[in-house]
């Protein structure tokens, strides 16, 4: 695949980058080896002072970064500017925090003492993808460069001028070379890294397909890995709560959010069956209204879809939907304009033969069922072999987390679509993946959590165990 920049609105290729040989790759894991010796001798104060500065760097250019975001991927330039602040807000968090979240942990021992503590495990691969370029690698990057580790990032080929950008942040803040560095490759070449010694780990969000082969390679190396995979998220309808101008807008920024391309964006809707035609007409009515145009235009509601392979793929689980007998109220197809757009889209009487009802439909597609109460709608959302996020509208609260505890999910939401903050912990269960990011889980997955265990001289030698 090319790594370059075209710009889904109309297309066009606006700059391409040449990839990474071998011999480039090497040099560029063996620079992020030797700086981890030095990266971790310093004081966590050091490495926090760093993440503040790049903060700080990312807030100051958020007029020149959040246009490259809507360039390379197609994002609408509101919510570039979103993902900007909430990047340099993850970088903030673990500046502030991550000296207590690494803190020695101590051990009741009956003579001597025992404490836990919490240090890196070396040089670190990411593979990030191409729907949130900044916030996506900020998530794994910060926690684990304030903890010591040192970061190579493979990210995604269309995002060539967001991955240079980044690299450029981290260096301008005080990185050492090596530090955070940045590879222009293919996926073709992530097994060989993942196999060389000095990686000590790797985390990809992404398709379960590059999940399932990087998850491999790891364990074929006996190396660690998070993954965080895709999601088939449901929006659970109870009731509307008394607000039922709330709950559609909920629905609407729950699936239209990033043009409906997040892992965490709600796709499947279960609503009761007494509210089912009312809510169906409310989000028609509110997806009638959005607009395709430029996405760098304060006034566009309708963005593009990544690339034109995104929105052939799209396509074709809508119209696999529609040929079977399902109902698009409003919108499936393509948006009659140059670019890579389609149109927003509620899609019912989607049936178990139909692909929209299990994959995952990465784009502004909305599929609605009727449920006839809370254990049916709970049955249909764990049947899916996703479990990332879920969202639940109610206005009983205790019904709500009766829901909640049930559904097979890393994530719930109640009266509110899944979001994300620096200090919750964002991951999922099933095909969705495993392990955290962010908050304080997000510095554990790639630490050695070391015992030191001191024993009094005059202590008893005892047999060992293990």
């Amino acid at each position: 695949m090319a790594i370059a920049t075209i710009n889904p609105a109309d297309n066009t290729t606006v700059e391409e980058f040449d990839e990474f040989s071998d011999q480039q790759v090497d040099q560029a894991v063996d620079a992020a080896d030797t700086a981890f010796s030095s990266w971790r001798a310093k004081t966590k104060s050091e490495r926090a002072a760093v993440l503040a500065r790049a903060a700080q760097l990312m807030a100051d250019r958020a007029d020149e970064l959040a246009p490259l975001l809507t360039l390379e991927m197609g994002k609408l330039i509101g919510e570039s500017k979103g993902e900007v602040a909430l990047a340099s807000a993850i970088l903030q968090y673990y500046a502030d925090n991550s000296e207590a979240m690494t803190a020695d942990e101590t051990i009741e021992v009956e003579d001597g003492t025992a404490i836990v503590r919490t240090v890196p495990i070396g040089t670190l691969l990411g593979v990030m993808p191409w729907n949130f370029p900044l916030y996506q690698v900020v998530r794994f990057a910060a926690p684990n460069l304030a903890l010591g580790n040192t970061v190579l990032i493979k990210h995604a080929s269309n995002c060539p001028q967001s991955a240079l950008a980044l690299e450029k942040l981290f260096a301008d803040a005080g990185a050492p070379k090596g530090v955070y560095t940045n590879l222009f490759v293919s996926g073709s070449k992530i097994a060989r890294i993942i196999g060389n010694p000095t990686i000590k780990g790797v985390s990809l969000t992404g398709s379960e397909a590059a999940g399932a082969s990087v998850g491999e390679h790891a364990g074929k190396n006996l190396k660690k890995s998070v993954l965080e995979l895709g999601g088939s998220d449901p929006f659970i309808v109870l009731d509307d709560g008394g607000d039922f101008d709330r709950l559609i807008e909920g629905a609407v920024t729950g699936r239209m959010a990033n043009t409906g391309q997040s892992c965490v964006a709600s796709k499947r809707f279960f609503v009761a069956r007494s509210l089912h035609d009312r809510f169906v007409e409310g989000m028609v009515q509110a997806f009638g209204i959005l607009k395709a145009g430029d996405p760098q235009d304060a006034a566009t509601t309708l963005g593009p879809l990544s690339s034109e392979q995104a929105v052939a793929d799209l396509a074709e689980i809508v119209q696999d939907a529609l040929d079977r007998g399902a109902t698009a109220a409003v919108g499936g197809h393509r948006v009659d304009r140059p670019g890579a757009y389609f149109e927003a889209t509620v899609l019912t009487g989607v049936t178990a033969d139909m692909r929209a009802f299990s994959e995952e439909l990465f784009g502004p597609v909305a599929v609605v069922h009727a449920v006839d109460d809370a254990d049916d709608a709970v049955e249909q959302a764990n049947a899916s072999s996703f479990g990332l996020g879920a969202t639940i509208f109610s206005g009983d609260a205790e019904a709500a987390q009766s829901v909640a505890d049930r559904l097979d999910s890393g994530m719930v939401w109640i009266n509110h679509p899944t979001g994300t903050a620096p200090e919750l912990p964002f991951g999922g269960v099933k095909r969705s993946g495993f392990g955290r990011e962010l908050s304080h889980y997000g510095m554990g997955e790639f630490a050695n959590h070391k015992l030191i265990r001191t024993v009094p001289q005059e202590s008893d030698i005892a047999g060992a165990g293990g």
